[in-house]
């Protein structure tokens, strides 16, 4: 073999072995969620959302800061008062059904798994109130698209110990125009709630066992 055709032969070579692996990165899975154990994330599976930081406060629940009573109607998303409280059992649908995984940076529906007369469904949304954005429930779960943005959310990584934080910045709808903040506590009259902050609400999950 002529030196001009074997140097072809090698460059041939290297440009097919170089394009594999772009594409091999660039179709890589995002990172999976891992739970309290070290367990990946799953769709349909029930999960606490409890807080990184406790400070006196509890897993993820229902409550109401947008009411005198604080038990009228719970429609907001809110931290526990007591720090031994898991709160509510939730689970997560990501926007492709067929993904059992749950992965980071990825659109998803989130659910407490209990029944309320308060609203129809329990899937997470954002709602406006008094010129805050505040997670409520009474979201619609699946359909993405325009009329359903405010209904999905993201997980992202918040540091390297299964800690991680919830954002608002959905991509189900391309030519839409979104706003992207992290979810962190809204207080009001002493009440908290989660909403749209610059400063994220760190969270861990702990996989629920019946």
């Amino acid at each position: 073999m002529k030196s001009f055709e074997l140097l072809s032969l090698i460059f041939i070579v290297i440009v097919a072995s170089t394009e594999r692996q772009q594409f091999c990165r660039v179709n890589a899975s995002p990172e999976a969620i891992l739970d309290t154990n070290g367990k990946k994330l799953r769709g349909g599976d029930h999960y606490y959302i409890l807080p990184f930081f406790s400070r006196n406060t509890g897993g993820l629940a229902l409550g109401n800061i947008q009411r005198e009573y604080s038990n009228e109607c719970p429609l907001n998303v809110v931290p526990e008062p007591y720090e031994y409280f898991n709160g509510l059992p939730t689970t997560f649908s990501p926007v492709n059904p067929k993904k059992g995984v749950i992965r980071v940076s990825t659109d998803l529906n989130i659910q407490f798994e209990r029944n309320t007369m308060c609203a129809k469904s329990t899937v997470w949304k954002i709602s406006k109130f008094e010129q805050q954005y505040l997670v409520t429930i009474g979201g619609t779960k699946g359909d993405p698209g325009p009329e359903t943005m405010e209904n999905w959310f993201k997980i992202e990584k918040y540091n390297n110990n299964n800690i991680y934080k919830f954002v608002y910045c959905p991509t189900v709808c391309k030519y839409c125009k979104v706003m992207c903040k992290d979810v962190g506590i809204f207080v009001k009259n002493g009440r908290m709630a989660l909403a749209l902050s610059d400063a994220p609400f760190p969270v861990m999950f702990k996989k629920v066992y019946k």
